[in-house]
């Protein structure tokens, strides 16, 4: 068989798909769309168009709407274990938290005293504690935040526990970090380098390291480089195979590392999740647009 929009690298990527592994494009409109998040409870995906300083949601059954505007600039999402969602502001420099009544509440905005610079992309992990990426795109322009100097002179990845309120930093070795994610065991955790958004010679790459009793990182090697574009965000499904942007496509990679397939998308892709009742849909946020597409796998983020 063959899929339209699929191009098959390796036969384990056929694994991957379904008679209606087709692209669909949902809906339009938006200047950069980012960070992804889908709801189960109402079967809608939220995600942030960083320009227009918004929000957006969709829903097969109502179709897009507005979710919130101003949003202070968020750029990645995901949910915490208790359903409630989790986001990365540039314009607050902080990671903020959208309690069950609605209100948002900050989650941390400080490093030793010193404002973050304007937080990418985030997970939390299944003990609570909430990783996170803090690149400087935010504070560059005041296109995607509001231009500022940096206070603490570093792009780090950070730890946080909730428990305890203590911030700390588990990666400093990167450009610019970006898109990171777990593995189904959370045994590795995966963190994109982007520097070559502002470099030509700059970082285009996944690294992958050890995670050493659930707190720590260590022994970070690269995992794949990113050609053409940009692993701006990523997803793992159940079985460790990882699906992340680029320019032109979704880019998906075994647990070694083996480009085997991607799916392609007429335009520049930011970031992706998967949702759907059986958590078997992948959601693409690409420039514009909101697409997806239905695949032989589920995704391992929770709830």
């Amino acid at each position: 068989m063959s899929w339209e929009n699929i191009e098959i690298l390796d036969p384990r990527m056929r694994d991957l798909l379904l008679p209606e592994s087709i692209l669909e494009r949902h809906c339009t409109g938006a200047t950069w769309s980012e960070g992804p998040v889908y709801f189960f409870e109402g079967d809608y995906v939220l995600w942030s168009d960083i320009p227009n300083n918004r929000m957006l949601r969709w829903s097969p059954a109502d179709g897009m709407s507005v979710y919130r505007a101003p949003s202070n600039f968020t750029n990645g999402h995901t949910r915490d274990r208790e359903g409630r969602l989790v986001s990365c502001e540039h314009g607050g420099r902080r990671i903020s938290r959208t309690e069950h009544d609605g209100s948002v509440v900050c989650v941390v905005d400080n490093y030793q005293g010193k404002k973050l610079n304007s937080p990418n992309d985030v997970v939390v992990k299944s003990d609570g504690t909430v990783w996170f990426t803090d690149p400087p795109y935010g504070i560059m322009s005041n296109e995607e935040g509001y231009q500022a100097e940096s206070e603490i002179g570093a792009n780090y990845v950070y730890r946080f526990d909730p428990e305890t309120n203590e911030l700390g930093v588990v990666a400093d070795d990167f450009d610019k970090p970006n898109g990171l994610a777990f593995s189904p065991d959370e045994s590795l955790l995966y963190i994109s380098d982007t520097g070559k958004s502002h470099d030509p010679e700059g970082a285009h790459h996944i690294r992958v390291f050890d995670v050493v009793n659930g707190v720590s990182l260590t022994n970070g090697r690269v995992f794949a480089i990113v050609d053409p574009g940009l692993a701006d965000g990523f997803r793992l499904d159940v079985n460790g195979n990882l699906y992340t942007s680029s320019e032109d496509s979704i880019q998906v990679y075994t647990a070694a590392g083996e480009r085997i397939g991607k799916i392609m998308v007429p335009e520049k892709i930011a970031n992706c999740t998967f949702g759907g009742p059986k958590k078997n849909r992948l959601f693409i946020a690409a420039s514009s647009s909101l697409y997806s597409i239905h695949l032989n796998t589920q995704g391992v983020q929770q709830p």
